[in-house]
């Protein structure tokens, strides 16, 4: 634990400016970021008697060893920083949200030649439009159907797209009515992006106006006598009002707005939002975090309008946004969310109607939301504090292994030999710490000098990271930085986190030879043990008898979780690169030929049947090919023309080539 004083800025070197600050803790890791419109005045609140700070505040300052700063022009320069170092170091003290689910998204891919409507999760990606999200994925599907009855758009996949042009004939909603068949022509390009933008537009809340134009298009069928024409414009119209009342009208004067709800305890927080569009609920989404750092309701709104809208712009911003509290930096809060949508943002607590009734029905969802989650988190917790404090108890550890690593190792018959490394940190999957290796060292199989090889390999990156960051350098200094201390950028390392606990897949052999890898290394302070599968018993280091824990203990059952994890990690990793070696196909013998020439070929002849039976010259017809390539190609087609058929070892099936079904479609 650090003195603060030890590291605390000289008077007068802190500008009275506004800025962005960073701690930082003795590995150099960023610990917390923070903003302020003042330097001096904030920096000096950390720097005040131990006992007059918040606890989570205290833990802080303790825990970083030096302070840094960055002076900006503006609180909205500040704001965006604070933003990016956040999502950029991932500090360990700042308010996180994560979602409490993955929400479901309908998405229209505008950056598609034909757009495509369809459910989307996780990351949004550039160019496609996205609404929501939804609580479940069947309320999109039964919106979608509903509306492609008059928005004919594209809902199939590539595949399916591409076989349909193929083969000349559309699926089965271009027969009836549902999708207006781009992929056999009948309607072009541009017909069919108006299509997918006008379903944009309906699904953006601009609903009277498509709704109005049907009515008089029904009207003028039925003056016509085109009864036929006049009924099915009338079933358009039913349909596009069924879809929407499936989101009710919450606000009458069609407000655009996101409002954002908070609950919160000592120790954690929920936040709800419910997104309307037109005056209608178009989505809700919600998020939970711990409360590691000293923050009220206010500063809770911020961290929730900084995740929500940093990665958005244009009307993925509304018009209006009501909070239960403003941020303190109202003006330069409220200035980011304008120059995030390009016109002006509102950003207010309601006070009356209908917009204070809805934030209240917010409110009770956030709190409904924290009361789960405590629920389900006090039995987790419980069960996992238990399990950490069995673990080292039956090892003789000093403290629970707060992080463990295990690695396993996969092959099939000898080949492609593979390993895992996955990460349980406070008895959690930490799946972003995972890792893959290949063996390198020598051919054929051999579990034991697997072993010894990644666990070898693994650590020598963390004593790489380590004296990268000076860390040695630092413990020789006697406290004082070197003045040619390598600058490090404070960002997560891929290895730079050592384990209290080594678990490896297998018994005695398998024990022995991590250990041995650690020792080479001159590691001494991190345990070693094996899970061997056959009775679950646990093997230490040197022992001639294992360690068996109770069928019952909480500790066993997570060694074999993490056990099992590893295990299924590694196969899928070894069965990726065994079905990529099995699908290899004749241009890949070609040097130099990418992916995108390898699909342009196949594109332009079909099969690669078809390729091997093209001239050179045909060949150089191709976009990107020269001479010299098609020379390459035909060579390469050649020499494996009268070979045998590819089989894939996995099915006994043989591999057609006469569709173009190898890995270069």
């Amino acid at each position: 634990m650090a003195d603060p004083s030890s590291y605390r800025p000289k008077p007068g070197q802190i500008p009275d400016s506004p800025g962005v600050y960073k701690f930082r803790d003795e590995h150099r890791r960023v610990i917390y970021v923070g903003k302020a419109k003042s330097l001096r005045q904030r920096l000096a609140s950390y720097f005040q008697d131990l006992a007059g700070l918040h606890p989570r505040t205290r833990t802080m300052v303790t825990t970083a060893a030096s302070v840094e700063w960055t002076v900006v022009s503006t609180e909205v320069e500040a704001l965006q920083l604070e933003y990016s170092w956040i999502k950029e170091f991932d500090p360990r003290f700042n308010v996180k949200y994560r979602d409490d689910k993955s929400y479901p998204y309908l998405a229209v891919t505008l950056n598609e030649d034909f757009p495509r409507v369809q459910v989307m999760r996780g990351q949004k990606k550039k160019g496609v439009r996205y609404f929501g999200p939804y609580s479940h994925a069947w309320a999109i599907r039964d919106t979608v159907d509903l509306l492609l009855r008059v928005f004919p758009v594209r809902t199939c996949s590539a595949g399916v797209f591409k076989n349909a042009e193929r083969t000349g004939r559309p699926c089965l909603l271009g027969y009836i009515g549902k999708c207006s068949a781009p992929c056999v022509g009948r309607v072009d390009p541009e017909e069919h992006r108006e299509l997918a933008e006008d379903f944009c537009d309906f699904m953006a809340g601009r609903t009277g106006t498509y709704i109005r134009r049907l009515e008089k298009d029904m009207m003028r069928a039925a003056e016509d006598m085109e009864y036929e024409k006049a009924a099915r414009l009338r079933d358009d119209i039913e349909a596009l009002k069924r879809a929407m009342e499936k989101s009710a009208v919450v606000l009458a004067d069609a407000t655009d707005a996101d409002l954002i709800a908070v609950a919160e305890d000592e120790l954690e927080a929920a936040v709800q939002i419910f997104h309307v569009r037109g005056g209608r609920v178009r989505g809700q989404r919600g998020w939970v975090t711990d409360k590691v750092e000293a923050v009220d309701t206010a500063g809770l709104v911020e961290h929730a309008l900084q995740q929500l809208y940093g990665e958005e712009s244009g009307d993925a911003v509304p018009k209006e946004v009501l909070v239960p509290a403003l941020p303190e930096d109202l003006d330069a809060v409220t200035q980011w969310l304008s120059q995030r949508r390009g016109s002006q943002v509102s950003l207010r607590i309601p006070q009356r109607g209908d917009k204070k009734a809805l934030m209240a029905t917010v409110g009770r969802n956030a709190q409904q939301a924290l009361v789960l989650h405590r629920t389900k988190r006090a039995s987790d917790l419980t069960t996992r504090s238990r399990a950490l404090e069995e673990i080292a108890k039956a090892l003789g550890l000093d403290t629970a292994p707060l992080r463990i690593e295990c690695f396993d190792i996969s092959h099939l018959q000898g080949e492609d030999v593979v390993a895992s490394m996955v990460v349980f940190e406070d008895g959690l999957p930490r799946k972003s710490e995972y890792r893959r290796f290949q063996i390198k060292g020598f051919e054929g199989q051999d579990d034991v000098r697997s072993m010894h090889e990644v666990i070898s390999r693994r650590f020598k990156r963390y004593l790489a990271e380590k004296e990268k960051t000076g860390e040695w350098a630092l413990e020789e200094a006697d406290g004082e930085v070197p003045a040619d201390l390598p600058e490090d950028d404070g960002r997560p390392k891929k290895f730079a986190y050592p384990p209290q606990l080594v678990v490896v897949d297998g018994g005695q052999p398998q024990v022995a030879a991590a250990q041995r890898a650690l020792d080479e290394l001159g590691i001494d302070d991190i345990a070693v043990c094996g899970l061997a599968k056959r009775l679950e018993e646990v093997w230490l280091p040197g022992e001639d008898d294992p360690v068996v824990l109770p069928r019952t203990s909480e500790g066993l059952y997570l060694l074999q979780r993490v056990r099992d994890t590893a295990h299924d990690f590694a196969i899928r990793y070894q069965r990726t690169k065994r079905h990529k070696r099995i699908r290899t196909g004749p241009l890949d013998a070609v040097p130099g030929l990418g992916d995108a020439r390898k699909q342009a070929l196949i594109k332009h002849f079909g099969s690669v049947k078809r390729l091997r039976q093209a001239t050179i010259d045909q060949i150089c017809e191709v976009p990107g090919f020269g001479r010299k390539t098609a020379e390459a190609v035909a060579v390469a087609l050649a020499q494996v023309a009268t070979a045998a058929p590819a089989v894939n070892t996995a099915t006994g099936e043989i591999i057609e080539e006469d569709d173009g079904g190898t890995s270069h479609d």
